[in-house]
Parts: structure tokens; sequence; C-alpha cells
């Protein structure tokens, strides 16, 4: 049975890849990598260090404005074409994005099961983040089986109706991707990265790594946090700034503009994903409003200042791996130096989002949905962490 695992996206490909390297392993189920075209090369970028490459791409929207509703009107014609012809036993969708939305959409309609990876988180608040939390509000009314990272996001789900047997605590496979590419050891392959690092150990200062791209942010919110970082070097003279800007020229126009050629601040192209889980393992602290790196830097103990009002990922800041600051430049100053004093550490050694084993989990639940269980042992649900 072809199971689709559709990704649009980065982040997308990195946590449905743990999954495509599982399925194989199962007598029945295996995995066709589907690119929608949302972000043209992103995709394939992600997937390479995982050794996948993609099945199947369908053909790049037409955009014009850069609208949510011109984007889903591309994208759900080809994909509604895609299962007409190959007709896959599920759609695996991942997260929040324009292409899981569409994705669901298509495949509900065809009548073929959707399975929701990292199903259930919530803020409860459909302005943030905007529109990711209706967009997984919305998937979860169409989805056959909610792959659920954490007992929170089970809960959430539960208090909405969704049926007790069609959630499945798996952890989050985010973990397990991490956990894949560490283990690897690659060295730096952005020159940026590679000449901070050297520059950490020939001068002793510590890392700190910025990210910051989700449309709330842009504007203003993006301002007052391109102001603490410029505060931050010039009060710490022991650290370094690695700033890896998203290509989105909102963005990337607003973050050089601020920054460039300010001493000790590095700003960057995108990472790719080895590049980035090498800059979490090195980073002293990060400051972030990615949801992802929430998920990942915990796996190294590292420390989590969250450039947001509301994260639907409370289990980090519960755990003591991450504090919610918003974007206010006094609060994440303060955050910021309680990690270089030695103020603030976390609490738990262990990354609250899992074990590495949800991909063997998810596997297992999506055989049991479409009645071709494994014979091998069902692994136990990862134990929370407190």
């Amino acid at each position: 049975m072809d199971i689709m695992l559709l990704a649009g996206t980065r982040p997308e490909a990195v946590k449905l890849a743990p999954l495509a390297l599982a399925l194989p392993g199962h007598p029945v189920l295996r995995p066709v990598i589907v690119h929608s075209g949302q972000h043209d090369g992103m995709v394939e970028q992600a997937l390479a260090p995982f050794g996948l490459l993609v099945d199947d791409r369908l053909p790049a929207p037409v955009r014009r404005n850069g609208g949510q509703a011109e984007l889903v009107a591309g994208l759900l014609p080809s994909l509604d074409g895609f299962l007409r012809r190959r007709s896959p036993a599920a759609v695996v969708v991942q997260g929040d994005t324009t292409t899981v939305l569409a994705g669901a959409l298509a495949a509900f309609w065809r009548g073929i099961p959707v399975v929701h990876l990292e199903a259930g988180l919530r803020t409860h608040d459909l302005a943030a983040p905007f529109p990711e939390e209706g967009t997984r509000q919305m998937v979860s009314r169409l989805a056959a089986l909610h792959l659920a990272p954490t007992g929170a996001a089970v809960a959430a789900l539960l208090g909405e109706g969704v049926p007790a047997e069609r959630i499945v605590l798996t952890g989050n496979t985010v973990v397990d991707a991490v956990e894949h590419i560490a283990a690897r050891g690659r060295p730096a392959q952005d020159r940026a990265l590679a000449a901070a690092e050297l520059r950490l150990l020939e001068q002793g200062r510590r890392l700190v790594l910025v990210t910051s791209h989700r449309r709330e942010s842009w504007g203003k919110p993006l301002q007052r946090v391109l102001s603490a970082v410029r505060d931050l070097v010039r009060r710490r003279p022991d650290v370094e700034v690695l700033f890896p800007v998203h290509p989105n020229p909102a963005v990337r126009d607003q973050v050089t503009t601020a920054l460039s050629g300010v001493p000790r601040i590095t700003v960057t192209g995108p990472l790719e994903y080895p590049d980035l889980v090498r800059a979490l393992r090195l980073a002293t602290v990060v400051l972030t409003d990615s949801g992802g790196i929430q998920e990942e830097a915990p796996s190294f103990g590292t420390p989590v200042v969250v450039l947001r009002d509301t994260t639907e990922r409370r289990e980090a800041i519960a755990s003591g791996h991450a504090r919610l600051v918003g974007t206010d430049p006094a609060a994440i100053g303060r955050a910021t130096e309680d990690v270089l004093s030695g103020r603030w550490r976390p609490a738990s050694p262990a990354n609250p989002y899992g074990d590495g084993k949800a991909a063997l989990r998810a596997v297992a639940a999506i055989g049991e949905l479409l009645a071709v269980p494994s014979r091998s042992r069902v692994l136990a649900p990862p134990e929370p962490v407190p």
C-alpha cells in the first residue's frame, strides 16, 4: 500500500523524513514522498541529508500576490489530480502549513484517510500563530488518525471531541530527525557557520543563535527583536550572534538593514538542516519564534528564548527548556542574561517531545488504521517529562 507523505516546506520534510525511513520496514506499507510545490527546492534540500528523494513533484502553483487563497486555489487541482491517478491508501500531512490544509481537503474529498502527524497542538487563539492555529483546528475535523506528539496534544484533541481510538501518542518525529542527523557528526558546510565555530574556539566566545520569520513577527515586533540583539552584543563582549535569515524579502531586508556591519553579528542565509542541528549543539542560547526549534534545542540542553506572545509548545516551557518572553527588548535581554550568567538551566535533561522512536509508533498506528498491522512489537508510548 502506498502511503503518501505530503510536504511543501522544509520543516514538513524534516519531520516526515523519519517516517519515510521507517515505513519500508513494514511488510505492506511503502512511502511515496510528494512535494506540493509550495516552496520551490526546499523539500529536496531538507530530504537530502537523510538520503531521501522526492518521488513526485506537483507543478509549482502560479503566485502573483502571495496570498493564502491564491496558493490553496493552485494546490487543490494538482493534489486532486495526483490522488485520482495514484490512489494512495492514506495521505500523511504534517503540522500546519497551507500544503497541510490543501492536502487534507483534497484527500478528504476523495475519501482517502487523512493522517495528521504532529496533531493536537493548540494555543486556542486563532490570531496566534496565524494562520497556523486555524489550519490545525480545521485539519483535526477531517483526520482519520491523529498522531499526537505529547500528552497535552492528546488532551487537547479529546477536549475537542476527537474519539480516543483515533488518537495515538507517538512523540514528535523531529526528535528522531535531530538524533539521526546529530549521530552523523557532519562538519559545518555553511562558510559563515564554520567561521563562527572557529572564532568560538580561538577567542573563547559563546554563540547566540537567533531566528525570526513568522508573519506576526514582521515589522515592529521584529524591529524590537533586532534592537535586543544589538543591545546584547554591545553589553556582552563574550558573545557572538549568528542569524540565519529567512529568504522572505520582508524578513531578509529588515534583518540585513538592522544588523549588517554590527561587530560580532553574522547574518547568513538559511542553514541546511545538518548545519542548523550543528548550530543548536554549539549555541549557548537560542532566540527564536520558530516552533520547530523549540522542539529540537532540548535534545542538546540548549535553552530557548521564545520570541512570541503565545506558544502551542508548552512542554518546553514547563520542563525549563524554554521561556516565553515575546518581543520586548528588556524581557529578551533578561532571559538571555539568565542563561549567560548560569542562572537558568533546564530542569530536566530529557527532551519533552520524545525519545527518538516516534516514527516507529507512527508506522504501527497507520498499519492499524488500514488493518494491516505489522507482526513486530508495538512500542509503548513515550514517557511523559514532568
